[in-house]
């Protein structure tokens, strides 16, 4: 396997462990849906989320654990298989798939593991809360945001 994509897929394995690691101490430290302050903007706050993303579908009855696994299988597939078409001077499009798909199996772990995904991370401003999210949603989003520079960089390789 050439360098380039070596490199990719250790930035997903990574995305994947740190998203592991910090909900692993996230459940030994917090205790469920008690806020501890870090910041004034920022608490960690252990919650649970049967859903997608922001809860979407958190109470829909048990059927949605499978069909996210089964939609974050297949996404994850079809990114690994564009990360590894992409071309080496393809960086940011290649550092995007990788934290998408990281995120994806991250929370397709837990998915599996426990029947719902583990959150942690609380953003508010004054009494407007941010959904609480993990770093898997992170990466997600980072990735995403990664993805949309490289079509506005790049608006030649997306045609």
């Amino acid at each position: 396997m050439p360098k380039h994509r070596t490199v990719w897929l250790l930035v997903l394995l990574a995305a994947v462990a740190l998203d592991q690691y910090t909900k692993q101490l996230a459940e030994s430290l917090l205790n469920y849906a008690q806020p501890v302050e870090w910041l004034s903007v920022l608490d960690m706050t252990l919650h649970y989320n049967r859903g997608a993303a922001f809860s979407f579908l958190n109470d829909a009855g048990g059927w949605q654990r499978w069909f996210f696994t089964a939609l974050a299988f297949a996404v994850s597939g079809y990114l690994l298989v564009w990360l590894m078409k992409l071309h080496r001077e393809q960086w940011l499009l290649s550092l995007a798939l990788s934290l998408v798909a990281g995120g994806a199996i991250g929370n397709v772990i837990d998915r599996i593991r426990f029947g719902h995904v583990v959150d942690f991370i609380s953003v508010h401003w004054g009494n407007s809360y941010f959904p609480t999210f993990n770093i898997a949603d992170a990466a997600i989003t980072v990735g995403a945001a990664c993805m949309i520079l490289d079509m506005l960089i790049n608006p030649q390789q997306h045609k």
